[in-house]
């Protein structure tokens, strides 16, 4: 299978072109500047600020699109929010326009996240409604920039993925930082829900929407073993040999990140029914193993 990553230059887009090169596809690798550099990809240089895809980017048989404006831990403003949407929402929207031409891919995984059900305490299966807020806005309308390509013949995944766990980047070496320098501990209260994920069953599952045609429509990507805010961070003390004992009360975490505070303080209780379903083995469901394995 060729299949084109498109935001392969981030740390999920490197690690499903690590793991589709691993099992003898090719992978084209889509980014802004062209120069991705993966070993065994293709190189494609798309900026979508200069139109729609290239001819180039679209030969392969299908599609994983993972690009978007890195999300880090600095408070939103006007211009940062609307490079957030637009990196995801107009970029996928783009993509989606191009696709079903004639020898064209005919699928399309395309992320989102678990901010889609917004804030939540309840267990959510990709059935639950939508929910209210910034990131749940931005989730609903990138998915339904997605959903263009339906019309157009194309299977269309929409992965709404948790928090996904690698040593090479992402939110774990933020959240491993301060528990490293004895200044970890829980968030508040500690008891909202972490959806989280290991990089590599979050690669299983995009190679499990591009292998299975059984598979479309929206697929919750978080282990099963989802856990609190104060499980996590004492799972990841006992691997890093460190105490974690400092909370943060919840208005510190306000004050420094703002409406960002979101992402630290609520909860987001998802659960992967469709993968189960679908018969996806998930490789660590246990967080203190998942930790583990990446940062031991």
């Amino acid at each position: 299978m060729r299949v084109a990553v498109v935001g392969s230059t981030g740390m999920i887009g490197r690690a499903v072109a690590g793991g589709l090169l691993a099992r003898g596809d090719e992978v084209l690798a889509v980014s802004r500047g062209g120069r991705a550099g993966i070993d065994g990809a293709r190189d494609v240089r798309w900026d979508p600020a200069e139109g729609p895809p290239p001819p180039a980017a679209l030969e392969a048989d299908a599609v994983v699109n993972v690009a978007g404006s890195k999300n880090d831990l600095l408070p939103w403003t006007a211009s940062r929010k609307r490079e957030f949407h637009e990196s995801r929402v107009g970029t996928t929207r783009l993509l989606a326009e191009a696709l079903g031409g004639e020898g064209g891919p005919r699928t399309l995984v395309n992320a989102s996240g678990a901010d889609y059900y917004g804030p939540r305490e309840a267990p959510a299966d990709e059935t639950a409604p939508p929910g209210e807020g910034f990131l749940a806005d931005v989730c609903a309308a990138w998915e339904r920039a997605a959903v263009r390509a339906e019309g157009r013949g194309v299977r269309v995944v929409r992965l709404r993925s948790g928090i996904v766990l690698s040593a090479q980047g992402g939110a774990l070496p933020q959240m491993a930082r301060p528990v490293r320098f004895f200044a970890g501990g829980p968030l508040g209260e500690g008891r909202q829900w972490i959806p989280w994920i290991h990089v590599d069953d979050q690669v299983g599952l995009n190679l499990l929407a591009l292998d299975d045609d059984a598979v479309a429509g929206p697929v919750n990507t978080a282990s099963p073993g989802i856990v609190r805010q104060r499980e996590f961070v004492k799972d990841l003390a006992a691997v890093l040999r460190r105490p974690a004992v400092l909370p943060a009360p919840a208005i510190a975490v306000r004050l420094l990140l703002g409406e960002k505070a979101t992402l630290a303080l609520d909860s987001r209780h998802i659960v992967p029914r469709a993968a189960l379903d679908a018969g996806y083995a998930f490789r660590f469901t246990a967080a203190e193993a998942a930790l583990r394995d990446l940062l031991a």
